[in-house]
């Protein structure tokens, strides 16, 4: 008596090592996306207090010192009062800021990301020649 023959093509299922390939690459992901998440929560962050400060008004020392105040309820890190870029064009105000965040991963390897954003209404300003 033997064991009935098993068709291939019937076979489903992963491999242990391919278990093990697939968990990495998720794990791998999921630790990158837990180190990125706090800047990004912190670029929004910085984002909403540039839209308060120019919904407030004022000068722009008095702007600066806005943001410095709303930097400190909202754990903004990243940028202070003196790195905002405060354009004053008559009525309109622009507010701009730019910076980089390096983050760590393992040993030499780190990942470093640009943000920039504006109080401005996102439309490019194309320089005439």
């Amino acid at each position: 008596m033997g064991y009935p023959l098993q068709n291939k093509r019937y076979q489903q299922g992963i491999s242990l090592v391919g278990l093990i390939v697939v968990l990495a690459v998720i794990g791998a992901i999921a630790v990158l996306a837990m180190k990125v998440t706090p800047t990004v929560t912190e670029y929004f962050s910085i984002k909403k207090a540039i839209a308060s400060v120019k919904a407030a008004g004022g000068s722009v020392p008095e702007m600066r010192a806005a943001f410095n105040r709303q930097a400190e309820v909202g754990y903004i890190d990243a940028i202070d009062g003196k790195d905002l870029d405060i354009v004053k064009n008559g009525d309109d105000t622009e507010i701009s800021f730019a910076y980089q965040k390096t983050i760590p991963l393992g040993g030499p390897v780190s990942l470093l990301i640009d943000y920039a954003g504006s109080t401005g209404n996102g439309v490019a300003k194309k320089a005439l020649p």
